[in-house]
């Protein structure tokens, strides 16, 4: 069984994680979208409520191509995580050139650590290359229309926390 591991905060769920996910659960019998913990972030949506969103949203996405995607948050270095959850993948999603050099030295530092461990680039769809998460929470704090680039129970979510 071929296991992916596609990491990340997803505070919250875009639709540019969203289209990472469906072509990912083309390439893995298994996709573990691991919900990073990352207290340094302070993120705007506890881990409860992103591991939700991105269940809700993303684990119908599987049926579609014959995978099983499993939602597991992790507080342990990505290395370790992929281990636990026996991914032989990581698979990233790239915006930017300034995506890239971050991601380069990620898995420079992973390989050091597990050589056994592959990870996968996947370019963002043009039209989901300028979402970010802090963008979008950006947009919605301040009343703008984010609709373009989450679902609508995520854009609710955050009209929801943001009292708009």
């Amino acid at each position: 069984m071929r296991i992916g591991l596609y990491p990340g905060t997803f505070d919250p769920v875009t639709h540019g994680h969203i289209d990472i996910i469906r072509r990912a659960s083309t390439l893995v019998d298994r996709l573990v979208i691991g919900v990073a913990i990352n207290r340094d972030k302070g993120p705007l949506f506890s881990l409860e409520e992103r591991v939700a969103m991105v269940k809700t949203e993303c684990v119908p996405l599987g049926k579609a191509h014959n995978c099983e995607i499993v939602v597991h948050p992790f507080e342990n270095l990505l290395i370790d995580c992929a281990r636990d959850v026996g991914a032989g993948v990581i698979i990233r999603g790239l915006r930017a050139v300034a995506d890239f050099e971050y991601e380069f030295q990620m898995v420079g530092m992973n390989r050091a650590m597990d050589d056994s461990i592959e990870t996968v680039f996947l370019m963002a769809d043009a039209k989901n290359q300028a979402i970010a998460s802090k963008l979008v929470k950006e947009i919605a704090r301040l009343g703008g229309d984010v609709s373009k680039f989450v679902t609508p129970a995520v854009n609710s979510a955050l009209k929801d926390r943001f009292n708009v």
